[in-house]
C-alpha cells in the first residue's frame, strides 16, 4: 500500500460543500484482503485506538466500525477512520470521513475535512503510516504524533483576534480566505476586496500605525488634541534614564518606545537603581526606552472601531489565587493547565511565564516563588495588565461615562486610527476620567479580552470591524456567472463575456484559451480551474465574473467560489472517460453538478431541455435543499421538458421560424434571428445557436436588456471574438474550417454543419488526445467515418499524452476503415505537413475540417499564407436544398 498524492480541495467539490484533503492510496498487494483477513489486526489497532470503538460507521451506532472491521473492511476505509480518530486528541476534532473507489484496481481515494490545513494533512499521512504499523506488527507512537499535530495546529491557527474577525465576516455571508500561514486574510470578491490583517485593515492608515508605533510622538499629539496623558522623556542610556527620574514626578514607568504587548514593561518605579534595571530591560527589547511618569488607578483597554467606541474592559496583571498549600510557583503552573491558556495569542488566556519582569516584581516587593499564599489570596505576578503575559480581563463597556467614551474617540481620531486599542488609566471608568490619562494608543489591537471576557459579556468586536469594511447593507460581492458542460463551454462564456461587457461592466473571464479582464488577456492557456477563477474573484477591477468551470479543476482542486448567481450547463457527453475514475457521462454529470448545486438561493440555473440528463436535472437529490429559478433552453420548441416547464410558469428559450425568443408566463419575445449571429455561419451550425440561448438566459437572468443582447451577439465573429472554436478561413478558391472539437459530440455536430455545404468536397483532418479510454476513441472514429467526409487524413497532437507516436493516427484509421471500408483514410502525422498537404490537393471550394488542439496557432499558419476570416460559406445556389433555403429566408425575413 503506498500514497499516490495527497490534494486539498479548498473550494466546494465532489465530496463536500466544505473544505477537504484527498488522498489517493494504491493498495497493490492488499487489494484483495480486507482487515479480517489479517490475523490479530483489529485487537492491534484498537489497542492503539481505544477511541475507534465509538464510531458509527454505516452502522448508524456506536461501535458500528469495528463490526465493521471484524467482518472486514477495506484499507483505505481504515486510513479514513484512523485520521478521524487522531483528529481528535490533537485539538483539531473532524468528523466528516468518505473512501470512494478511485476507478483503477486498488485504487481509493481517502477524503477527510479540515479546519487547520497543515496539522490535518499531518495527520491524515499518520493514519497511513499507523495502518502500515499495525499491518506489519510494528509499535507506534500515537502520542508523539498527536502532540507534533497539536504543536503544527498552535503555530498555524488563526489567531483568536482574527478568528472572531473571520466569525463576523462568515455570519454575514462574506466570502473570505487566508493569504498566508499567519493572519493575512482577503474578503469579498472583486471590486469589493477588503484585506484584513488581524485587527488591522485595508483602511488603516500606514501613518497612523508608525505614530501609533512611537509613544513618544503619540503622547505629543494628544496633548496637542488636548487629551489628558503622562509626561515622559525619551532616553538611550541609564544614565540619561536615572536623570529623568528627577525631571519627572515618582512613581515612573520605564517601557521601550515602540514597543508591544507589555514586553520589556516596568511599572512603580522610584530609585535610581529600580530604574537603571527596568532599562536594561526595556534596551533588551528596543534601542530606544520611554521613561514616563506613573499615573494611578485601574487599568482599561477601550476599543474604538471607525470613530466610536465599540468595548471596553479592565484588565487585571497576571495572578494566582492562594489555596494554603501550594507555592505560588506551584500554583502558575496549575493555572497553566487551564484549557484557556495557550502559548501566545492562541487561546483565549496566554499562559503565564516567569520571566526577569516577574522576579524583578517580586524582588521589589520582598516576595519570592516559593511562598505559598494564604487560602483565597491573590498573589500578583507582575504590574504589567497585558492579556499577552498573561492578565485577565472584566467588559466594561456598558459601564464607560459617555465623557470618558468620547474622549477615548478623540485620541483615535487624533492620529487618524480606524481600529485603536487605548489603554486607559482611570479611578473608575464610570466616573468622568478626572485625575486619570491616556497612555497609549495601539494599532493592530488584540480584541480577545473582549470577544472573551474572563468576566461579563462577550462583545462583537470582530463584528464591528466587519461592519466598518462593509456597512450595512454593502455588497461583498459581484455577480458570478459559471459555465460547465461537455461541449460549448468555452463559445457560451464569451458570449456572456461579450454581452456583460457590452452593458459597460468590466468583465473577468475564464476560458480554455486564458484570462481576460476587462476585454484583455492577462494570462494565456487552459485556465478554467479553481486558480483562475480566484485571479478574477481577487482582481479589484472586476464588477462581474464569467467563469469556465471544467471537470479537470473540479475533480482536482474544487470549485474557486462558494457560491454563483448564475451556472449553465451546455450538454453532458461522454470524454474524459478512463480520466480520474470516470468510467461514464454518468459519473461526468455527477461531477458537473457540483456547479449547479453551488448556484445560490435565488439565483439561475439555466440547463439544456434537449439533453435527458440535463432535463433531469431540477429534480435530483442534490438540488432540493435551495429555491432556485430554472431556465430551460431547447432548438425545438415543441421540446416536452421545455414546454411544460413554461406552462408551469417557468423561462425557457427556443428557436422558431428562425429566430431565439423567449417564453416567459405565456408572452412569447423575440430576441433575434439566429441568421444575425455571425458565429452560427448564417444560422446554420445549430449547436452555436444553442450556445447563444444559453448566453442569453444567462444574461437575462443578469437584467441585460433585449437591446444590449441583440447588439452584442451581432457582432460575436467566430474568428475574432472566439478563437479556437469554429474558426472560418478562405484561402482561394478553398476553406478551412478550424475547431476545438475532440469527443464524439463536437464531432457530430460539427460534421452535421460541413454535410450541409452541398456540392462541395469535404476534408477531415483529424486527431484526439492520447489520454482518452480506446473505446472513447473509437467511439470519436465511428462519428468520423460517418461524418460525410470525402477524405479524411488523421495526424498526431503535438502532446501525445502518454500515447506512442503514431498509436493514435493507427487506431483512428483502424476503426473508419471498418466502420466505412471504402472511405479514403490515410495517415500523415505531423499537423502543420497535414493541412499543408489537403490544401495542396483541395479541389475548387473544398471545405477543410481541421480538428485540433493548437487552433489559434493554426489560424495565425493560415492568415501567414494568405488566408482570410469569414463568417460562412457561400451556399452553392443549385439544388432542392438551396431553393428551400432561400424560400425560408424570404418568408423569414417578411
Amino acid at each position: 500500500m503506498r500514497i499516490i498524492t495527497i490534494r486539498t480541495l479548498q473550494g466546494p467539490n465532489v465530496f463536500a460543500s466544505w473544505p477537504v484533503l484527498r488522498m489517493t492510496l494504491d493498495l497493490e498487494d492488499l487489494n484483495e484482503r480486507s482487515s479480517a483477513h489479517v490475523p490479530g489486526f483489529v485487537d492491534r489497532l484498537l489497542g492503539l485506538l481505544p477511541g475507534l470503538a465509538e464510531h458509527h460507521c454505516s452502522r448508524g451506532k456506536p461501535g458500528g466500525f469495528v463490526e465493521r472491521l471484524r467482518e472486514g473492511t477495506y484499507w483505505g476505509h481504515i486510513v479514513e477512520h484512523v485520521a478521524l480518530q487522531l483528529s481528535e486528541p490533537a485539538g483539531i476534532g473532524v468528523t466528516y470521513g468518505k473512501t470512494v473507489h478511485a476507478g483503477a484496481p486498488g485504487l481509493y481515494d481517502v477524503v477527510v475535512e479540515f479546519e487547520n490545513e497543515a496539522a490535518m494533512r499531518l495527520l491524515l499521512e499518520a493514519a497511513f503510516e499507523l495502518v502500515t504499523a499495525v499491518l506489519e506488527g510494528k509499535p507506534y507512537d500515537v502520542a508523539a504524533k498527536v502532540a507534533e499535530a497539536a504543536q503544527v495546529a498552535e503555530e498555524t491557527a488563526l489567531g483568536p483576534s482574527t478568528r472572531a474577525v473571520v466569525k463576523a465576516a462568515e455570519k454575514r455571508g462574506i466570502p473570505w480566505s487566508r493569504l498566508d500561514d499567519e493572519s493575512l486574510l482577503v474578503f469579498g470578491y472583486g471590486k469589493h476586496r477588503r484585506f484584513v490583517q488581524a485587527t488591522t485593515s485595508c483602511n488603516t492608515s500606514c501613518v497612523a500605525v508608525e505614530i501609533a508605533g512611537n509613544k513618544q510622538l503619540t503622547k505629543e499629539l494628544l496633548e496637542r488634541a488636548g487629551v489628558p496623558t503622562p509626561r515622559g522623556v525619551v532616553v538611550r542610556t541609564a544614565g540619561e534614564a536615572a536623570r529623568a527620574l528627577g525631571e519627572l514626578r515618582a512613581p515612573v514607568v520605564v517601557k521601550p518606545l515602540d514597543g508591544n504587548q507589555g514586553k520589556g514593561v516596568s511599572l512603580n518605579l522610584r530609585t535610581e537603581a529600580q530604574v537603571r534595571e527596568a532599562f536594561d530591560i526595556a534596551r533588551a527589547v528596543r534601542s530606544r526606552v520611554l521613561v514616563e511618569e506613573m499615573v494611578s488607578g485601574r487599568n482599561y483597554r477601550v476599543l474604538v472601531v471607525d470613530g466610536r467606541v465599540v468595548a471596553a474592559s479592565e484588565r487585571l496583571p497576571a495572578h494566582v489565587v492562594g489555596d494554603g498549600q501550594r507555592t505560588v510557583a506551584e500554583l502558575i503552573a496549575l493555572e497553566n493547565q487551564s484549557p484557556l491558556r495557550a502559548n501566545g495569542h492562541n487561546g483565549v488566556l496566554t499562559r503565564i511565564v516567569v520571566d526577569d519582569v516577574v522576579r524583578a516584581g517580586l524582588a521589589k516587593q520582598g516576595r519570592s516563588l516559593d511562598e505559598v499564599p494564604a487560602p483565597g489570596e491573590r498573589f500578583f505576578l507582575r504590574e504589567g495588565v497585558n492579556l499577552s503575559t498573561g492578565g485577565t480581563a472584566r467588559d466594561v463597556t456598558d459601564e464607560i461615562h459617555p465623557d470618558t467614551a468620547r474622549l477615548c474617540e478623540r485620541a483615535a481620531r487624533a492620529i487618524d486610527l480606524d481600529i485603536c486599542g487605548i489603554d486607559l488609566v482611570a479611578g473608575d471608568i464610570a466616573q468622568p476620567l478626572g485625575r486619570g490619562a491616556i497612555i497609549e494608543l495601539n494599532a493592530a489591537p488584540g480584541i480577545r479580552m473582549h470577544e472573551h471576557p474572563s468576566e461579563g459579556k462577550p462583545r462583537d468586536v470582530g463584528g464591528a470591524i466587519v461592519e466598518m469594511l462593509y456597512p450595512p447593507g454593502a455588497p461583498s460581492r459581484i455577480p458570478i456567472v459559471s459555465i460547465t458542460g461537455t461541449n460549448g463551454k468555452t463559445t457560451t462564456t464569451r458570449m456572456v463575456g461579450h454581452i456583460l461587457g457590452a452593458t459597460g461592466a468590466t468583465v473577468g473571464m475564464t476560458t480554455t484559451e486564458g484570462i481576460h479582464v476587462g476585454g484583455r488577456c492577462i494570462a494565456s492557456g487552459d485556465t478554467t480551474g479553481p486558480g483562475s477563477a480566484r485571479t478574477i474573484l481577487f482582481d479589484p477591477t472586476v464588477d462581474i465574473a464569467v467563469l469556465e468551470t471544467a471537470r479537470g479543476g473540479i475533480v482536482r482542486r474544487g470549485l474557486g467560489y462558494d457560491w454563483s448567481d448564475v451556472a449553465i450547463m451546455t450538454n453532458i457527453g461522454p470524454d474524459h472517460l478512463g480520466q480520474d475514475g470516470i468510467e461514464s457521462v454518468d459519473d461526468l454529470l455527477w461531477i458537473k453538478m457540483v456547479v449547479a448545486e453551488r448556484v445560490r438561493e435565488g439565483g439561475t440555473l439555466v440547463l439544456n431541455a434537449d439533453d435527458p440528463l440535463l432535463a433531469a436535472v431540477p429534480e435530483h437529490r442534490r438540488m432540493t435543499k435551495l429555491s432556485r429559478n430554472i431556465v430551460f433552453f431547447s432548438l425545438d420548441p415543441s421540446n416536452a421538458v421545455l414546454r411544460d416547464h413554461v406552462a408551469r410558469g417557468g423561462t425557457g428559450y427556443t428557436l422558431r421560424d428562425g429566430a431565439i425568443v423567449e417564453l416567459q408566463r405565456g408572452v412569447e419575445l423575440r430576441i433575434l434571428r439566429a441568421a444575425e449571429i455571425p458565429a452560427t455561419f448564417a444560422g446554420a451550425a445549430l449547436f452555436q445557436v444553442a450556445n447563444a440561448m444559453a448566453a442569453i438566459a444567462a444574461c437575462r437572468a443578469q437584467g441585460v436588456m433585449v437591446e444590449t443582447i441583440q447588439r452584442s451577439l451581432r457582432t460575436f465573429e467566430a474568428c475574432t471574438r472566439n478563437s479556437g472554436r469554429m474558426n472560418l478561413y478562405q484561402l482561394e478558391d478553398s476553406y478551412v474550417l478550424i475547431d476545438y472539437g475532440h469527443n464524439p459530440g463536437a464531432f457530430r455536430a460539427t460534421c452535421a454543419l460541413a454535410a450541409q455545404w452541398e456540392g462541395r468536397r469535404l476534408t477531415g483532418i483529424v486527431s484526439l488526445p492520447g489520454d482518452r479510454s480506446n473505446a472513447l476513441l473509437e467511439a470519436c472514429a465511428c462519428e468520423i467515418a460517418e461524418g460525410g467526409f470525402h477524405r479524411i487524413i488523421v495526424k498526431d497532437d503535438g502532446d501525445r499524452r502518454g500515447r506512442a507516436p503514431g498509436e493514435v493516427p493507427a487506431l483512428l484509421q483502424r476503426v473508419v476503415k471498418e466502420v466505412k471500408p471504402g472511405q479514403l483514410c490515410q495517415i500523415v502525422p505531423d499537423e502543420r505537413e497535414a493541412i499543408e498537404h489537403a490544401l495542396a490537393t483541395a479541389e475548387p471550394g473544398e471545405v477543410i475540417v481541421l480538428f485540433t488542439e493548437e487552433a489559434a496557432r493554426m489560424g495565425e499558419t493560415l492568415t501567414r499564407m494568405g488566408a482570410a476570416a469569414v463568417n460562412e460559406v457561400p451556399e452553392l445556389m443549385s439544388g432542392p436544398r438551396a431553393r428551400a433555403r432561400r424560400r425560408q429566408d424570404s418568408v423569414v425575413a417578411l
